[in-house]
């Protein structure tokens, strides 16, 4: 029998990869890890958790507005951006630990570096040293891209948005995905001047139409100015402004401009040709049904793949390659209805298919809509709205597709996601007693 360093080496430490490593090692396997930069990968470090407390933070900011509406007296708050700042990696580097204790305490052993490949079976790290194993696994996440054009060296993207010097108070995205959407209401919340710069005529492509339309309008009634069908032509610099010329002939002048056009799986320096690893036309590595390369030996899952860019789906997928290689064989990852929240305000939930893709795939379909002004701003003076939807088979009379926008959305659709999942009809939601006074009962209410 050939004999390895290790059965199972890890190359990345975000949530895929620290996921597939622990629940190996803890299953006696011996598990190898790479990672050159802070574990928790792009989500920890750069993407979910630090996005979400500041969507808190911005939050705030209209708390203190609605409350004067039930009687409280509130003075003008001014926000720290120092304090935010400082706060967020002080809670970042404490998730940072906690990822090396689940590694270490689980039994694998964490090399601190950046690995490539240098055969099937061996991996060499930055300092030269190698190492084999019998199974690789790829789990290295993606990177923002920024195409070129002229004064693209003065854009940031979503990695260095959160810890600019100075709180900017003009800022320009460009982009339409839940990324350039959810920046963009955050930093508007936080006080910000914001305009959004579209090639399309929508944003967020892939959800539902309808749902879409809703949360830009109410985006926009809270202050983002959307710039539709419109590029960037450059970008000048004069001392500390940035000018951004649109093909329309419009000037904006920024503190800061984001570019959250994109991401591409982060495999540049892996040196996958050494191993007859494949990459799809976007540099996605190529899998089976078993997260399998080209390469028998080598295994990728996560953003890497370009398949579903959620931490949870990678950390689904982990689970299911660890029972593949160490355990039964018996798990399986369904990639459809899957839930996902957009931390854009009014903050958007999904779960199912979107009425455009229902209908392709299920023919007939019948749609339940309910827009209407939330309890809570009664009283609080705003004029934010909340839209519900769902989408039901009519054949089978199942809710193929549920959406929501509104406060607290995530929270919500998580809840009916199960629902959802198991084949829950139309009749079972009717059936279904609701809250009240909540936002959440009006899913299980809606009537034709």
């Amino acid at each position: 029998m050939e004999s390895f360093d290790y059965d199972f080496f890890v190359i990345g430490g975000g949530s895929g990869g620290v996921r597939a490593s622990r629940m190996a090692a803890q299953a006696g396997v011996r598990v190898a890890v790479a990672e050159g930069s802070d574990l928790g990968g792009t989500c920890v470090n750069v993407g979910c958790i630090p996005k979400k407390l500041y969507s808190y933070a911005a939050h705030y900011h209209e708390a203190f507005e609605e409350a004067r509406g039930f009687g409280w007296n509130v003075g003008e708050a001014t926000l720290d951006w120092s304090v935010l700042k400082t706060n967020r990696a002080t809670e970042i580097s404490r998730l940072n630990g906690i990822y090396h204790s689940l590694i270490t305490n689980a039994g694998a052993t964490l090399l601190t570096g950046w690995a490539e490949l240098a055969g099937p079976n061996t991996v060499r790290m930055d300092d030269g040293k190698t190492y084999t194993a019998k199974h690789i696994l790829i789990a290295t996440g993606g990177w923002p891209v920024v195409p070129d054009f002229p004064g693209r060296e003065h854009v940031i993207t979503s990695n260095e948005i959160f810890d600019v010097p100075q709180f900017p108070k003009r800022l320009v995205v460009v982009g339409a995905g839940y990324i350039a959407c959810e920046f963009a209401s955050i930093f508007n919340g936080l006080g910000a001047q914001v305009h959004i710069v579209i090639r399309r005529d929508r944003i967020l492509r892939g959800f539902d139409e309808e749902i879409c339309a809703f949360t830009a309008k109410e985006m926009e009634k809270a202050g983002v100015h959307f710039h539709f069908e419109t590029k960037v032509d450059g970008i000048d610099k004069e001392g500390d402004v940035l000018s951004v010329k649109l093909n329309d002939g419009t000037t904006l002048q920024a503190d800061q401009v984001l570019y959250a056009t994109g991401r591409a799986p982060n495999v540049q320096k892996l040196n996958l040709e050494s191993a007859g690893v494949q990459v799809n036309h976007n540099g996605a590595i190529q899998i089976d049904e078993n997260y399998r390369t080209s390469a028998p030996s080598i295994y990728a899952l996560g953003d890497v793949t370009d398949r579903i860019q959620l931490t949870p789906v990678a950390l689904g997928e982990a689970m299911v390659l660890v029972d593949h290689l160490f355990g039964k064989g018996v798990r399986r990852m369904s990639y459809e209805f899957i839930p996902t929240a957009i931390f854009t305000h009014p903050n958007v939930g999904t779960v199912g298919y979107s009425e455009h893709e229902a209908r392709e795939k299920y023919g007939e379909v019948t749609i339940y809509r309910s827009e209407f002004r939330p309890l809570k701003h009664t009283l609080s003076g705003s004029t934010a709205r909340m839209m519900m939807k769902l989408i039901v088979d009519k054949k089978s009379d199942r809710v193929v597709g549920l959406h929501m926008a509104g406060d607290d959305a995530g929270e919500i659709v998580q809840g009916f996601a199960v629902a959802v999942r198991m084949g829950a009809t139309k009749a079972d939601f009717d059936a279904t007693i609701g809250i009240h006074p909540t936002a959440a009962e009006e899913f299980v209410t809606m009537r034709g």
